[in-house]
């Protein structure tokens, strides 16, 4: 870990010189997440007031993915050559540039392409995970991201519940004033709390494209980042399909789905909590296993009530909370190994796995909102995450076999 005694101190005009604390990595990667669900509630009033079909508005959600998942590609890089610091503080005010225009836009066009500027939240995603292997050896980086990951979910918990009420009060573009304030304070945040962790490589590209192409050479990375993509994918999806259900097939209100929504994220945080306890102790690829055995009964659960029972809001989000916390479980191990993998080029491996996990996330989240219709209930949906959350624990079990036959080098 870094020393903080060999980092200059910081001054009121310079900004940070020294680490973050660890409050500020939690409130980065919150951020992001805010930045997706907040709006979720008032995604129908949006198709509305915007005069646009379901399908379209669910653009707002799926365009914004898809961007994030390629932005990663080069945030990651980015920070590896040029620092992290550099690259936080250019996409936060990318980012305060963008929300201001989702709020203000008169025209759906207008708002998804505020929704692809705002992708530059990828850094936060995607560096946050970097800045923790910069400070912290492998095992241990596992539980702080755990630990991090698990005071960050109490934003997803409280955002769908103040996204609903302030929708409800004021209207759809209220989230976005929201963010816009948040994006604010974030901002000022990194410039006076988060002192650069990595020493930047001045490489020319030809040699950071050669490392990057050397990093997708390496089999354990592509363990770790599918087993994470495929965990989350079931989440993405549920997002993707969960508006539309709650609307149309359990006639849920805005701020009743906000409500909700906040409590699928207690699951996530508590297996968040069981990673920052137990990582350490069990091994990454243990609490993979036994993550993806968790999120595979939730989603199956929610399969079976949902399709042989009378649909019902308890049928759907209290059996997701198994699939948050085998989430919980599952991310921030995988997230933890892929990073370890190269950890000079650990900015280049998160985004990567941003991109994976992301960009297949908004791939779910289209093809369950295309799929699902009020006449088959959601049943696709149900399909889609049983299935992602089954091919997640298989290759967790697969990780297992090859950290046994060919373990990775922690490198500290």
């Amino acid at each position: 870990m870094s020393s903080q005694s060999d980092i200059p101190k910081r001054s009121f005009l310079s900004g940070a010189r020294t680490p973050p604390h660890i409050i500020t990595l939690v409130l980065l990667a919150g951020t992001s997440v805010m930045t997706m669900n907040i709006f979720l509630p008032v995604l129908p009033q949006i198709g509305i007031a915007l005069q646009t079909t379901p399908a379209v508005a669910q653009y707002v959600l799926t365009l914004f993915l898809g961007a994030t998942a390629i932005a990663q590609l080069f945030v990651g890089p980015m920070s590896d050559r040029f620092g992290r610091r550099p690259v936080l503080l250019v996409s936060g005010v990318i980012f305060m540039i963008a929300t201001l225009i989702c709020y203000v836009a008169p025209t759906i066009e207008i708002l998804l392409a505020g929704r692809v500027l705002q992708a530059s939240s990828a850094a936060a995603i995607a560096l946050s995970r970097a800045i923790i292997r910069d400070l912290f050896d492998r095992s241990r980086a596992a539980s702080m991201i755990g630990y991090v990951t698990m005071a960050m979910a109490v934003l997803p918990m409280i955002t769908p519940m103040l996204g609903g009420y302030v929708g409800a009060l004021y209207g759809w573009r209220a989230p976005f004033l929201v963010l816009l304030a948040v994006s604010a304070a974030m901002l000022l945040i990194i410039y006076f709390d988060l002192g650069e962790t990595h020493e930047p490589v001045r490489n020319p590209v030809s040699q950071q494209m050669a490392d990057y192409v050397s990093l997708l050479k390496e089999p354990a990375i592509w363990g770790y980042l599918l087993c994470a993509t495929f965990a989350s994918g079931a989440f993405f999806a549920f997002l993707g399909g969960a508006p539309f259900i709650a609307s149309n097939v359990l006639g849920m209100t805005p701020d009743r789905l906000g409500l909700y929504l906040g409590v699928v994220a207690i699951g996530y945080m508590a297996g968040n909590f069981i990673s920052g306890r137990f990582s350490e102790r069990i091994g990454i690829e243990w609490m993979m296993v036994l993550g993806g055995l968790i999120c595979t009964i939730g989603a199956s659960l929610i399969l079976l009530l949902m399709t042989l029972l009378t649909p019902s809001p308890a049928f759907l989000f209290f059996p997701m909370c198994l699939v948050g916390l085998g989430n919980g479980m599952t991310l921030p191990n995988a997230n933890a190994g892929a990073v370890s993998v190269r950890p000079s080029l650990a900015g280049s491996a998160s985004g990567l796995g941003g991109f994976l996990q992301i960009g297949g996330g908004a791939a779910l989240a289209a093809l369950a909102g295309g799929l699902i219709t009020v006449s088959n209930a959601g049943v696709p949906l149900y399909f889609i995450m049983t299935g992602t959350s089954l091919a997640g624990a298989f290759v967790a079990v697969l990780m297992l076999w090859y950290s046994r036959h060919a373990p990775v080098a922690a490198v500290e």
